[in-house]
């Protein structure tokens, strides 16, 4: 049996973050909760996919949201059409266009952020998976 991934990150407004992230992903509403021991949550994938998104708000110690500019959801969309579409779709859901702390994003791909900060990259490619050694971050001392 293949693993099944999800990603659960809290967030300030579960509704608002569920209504973008269907309009600008296309994605779905796979299961959600309410007061599930002070939570309230939403699950978004593809119906049968191998992932999705847990968005969680807490009623009685919110979590504040915490991501970095390099706290990534990449997407693939290797259809130049099916790419504009999306990207397009991204701005009518009220993600932000922003540039990327990385350039190699901003090469081939659009960077948008959420209301929480959160970045989601729609890169115009198809994934290939290359395997190399990395390279140190920082010369050895």
């Amino acid at each position: 049996m293949a693993p099944h991934l999800r990603v659960a990150r809290p967030v300030t407004d579960v509704l608002r973050t569920d209504a973008m992230y269907r309009a600008g992903l296309g994605l779905s509403r796979v299961g959600s909760f309410f007061n599930h021991g002070g939570f309230d949550g939403v699950m978004l994938g593809t119906p049968g996919g191998a992932y999705h998104f847990e968005f969680t708000y807490c009623r009685t110690h919110p979590v504040p949201p915490t991501p970095t500019a390099e706290d990534l959801l990449v997407f693939y969309v290797p259809d130049e059409a099916d790419w504009q579409a999306r990207c397009e779709a991204m701005l009518a859901a009220g993600f932000v266009q922003v540039p990327s702390l990385n350039p190699w994003w901003d090469a081939r791909g659009r960077t948008f952020a959420d209301h929480d900060g959160y970045r989601v990259v729609i890169e115009r490619a198809a994934w290939t998976s290359v395997t190399r050694p990395p390279r140190p971050s920082a010369p050895p001392q």
